[in-house]
C-alpha cells in the first residue's frame, strides 16, 4: 500500500479531530532507528496541519547530560537506551495526554544538537489537540517506556534501507562537528547497535512507514 505524506497528514488530522471532540489531547508517537527520518516526518505532519493543531515534543530532550553520562562511564554510548531518563519521559507524556484545553501549559525539554545537550523547557505544549512525539525507544518493552506508550493513541515506525539511513547519519554527525572517520565509526558502531535493538520493536507499531524518497512514503 502506497501513501503520500499528505495521506499521513490526513491520518494525523483524524487523531487531532478525535482529540478536539473528546476535549483531551491525543499523542502520536513516531519511532524508528537513528537516521530513519523521524524528526523530518514529525515536522512534516505538524506543518501540514492547520496552525495550532499540533506541536512536536522530542524524546531526545530526555538524554542524560554529558556530565551525568561521564559519571556513569557511558558517554561513549550516548544514545543507547539506558542513557535516557525514561521515567521522566513517561511522566511528561502522561501529563500531556491528560491535559485539557484552557489548562496551564506543559513545558518539555528539547535536545540541541549544536551543543549535544538537553535544554529544559525548550518546547511549550498549549492547547494543541495533537502532540507528536518522536524518538528511538517509544516501543521498547523495558523500564518506563511501556508507560509512555500506553498514553499514545498510535505509534508509527519509520523504516529506511540501511545504506541510505547510514549515509544520512554520517552526514548529520559530520555536519555537527565530528570528523568524517569518527562520524562513520559512530554511525556504524553505537548508532547501529541501537538500530538493531529498535528494529526488534517494529512489528508492534500501528503503522510502518518506509521512506522511499522525499515526499513519498510506502506504508505496510
Amino acid at each position: 500500500m502506497r501513501l503520500t505524506t499528505g495521506a499521513l497528514v490526513e491520518r494525523a488530522a483524524g487523531l487531532a479531530a478525535a482529540a478536539a471532540r473528546s476535549g483531551e489531547a491525543r499523542v502520536l508517537g513516531i519511532t524508528g532507528p537513528p537516521g530513519a527520518g523521524k524528526s523530518t516526518l514529525a515536522a512534516a505532519l505538524a506543518d501540514g496541519l492547520a496552525p495550532g493543531t499540533a506541536v512536536v515534543v522530542g524524546m531526545d530532550g530526555f538524554h542524560l547530560s554529558n556530565r551525568v553520562l561521564e559519571a556513569h562511564g557511558s558517554r561513549a554510548r550516548k544514545g543507547a537506551i539506558d542513557t535516557f531518563d525514561d521515567a521522566g519521559y513517561a511522566a511528561l507524556i502522561d501529563r500531556i495526554a491528560g491535559r485539557r484545553p484552557g489548562g496551564p501549559p506543559v513545558y518539555a525539554p528539547e535536545f540541541r544538537r549544536e551543543i549535544e545537550e538537553p535544554v529544559a523547557a525548550g518546547t511549550v505544549v498549549g492547547d494543541e489537540p495533537l502532540v507528536i512525539t518522536e524518538g528511538n525507544y517509544l516501543l521498547a518493552t523495558g523500564g518506563d517506556w511501556p508507560a509512555a506508550r500506553a498514553r499514545m493513541a498510535e505509534v508509527w515506525y519509520v523504516d529506511l534501507p540501511d545504506d541510505e539511513r547510514l549515509r544520512r547519519l554520517v552526514a548529520r554527525h559530520h555536519a555537527f562537528g565530528k570528523p568524517l572517520p569518527d562520524a562513520e565509526a559512530w554511525a556504524r558502531g553505537t548508532d547501529q547497535r541501537n538500530a538493531d535493538l529498535i528494529a526488534t520493536t517494529r512489528d508492534t507499531a500501528d503503522l510502518v512507514v518506509q521512506w522511499v524518497e522525499p515526499g513519498t512514503d510506502v506504508v505496510g
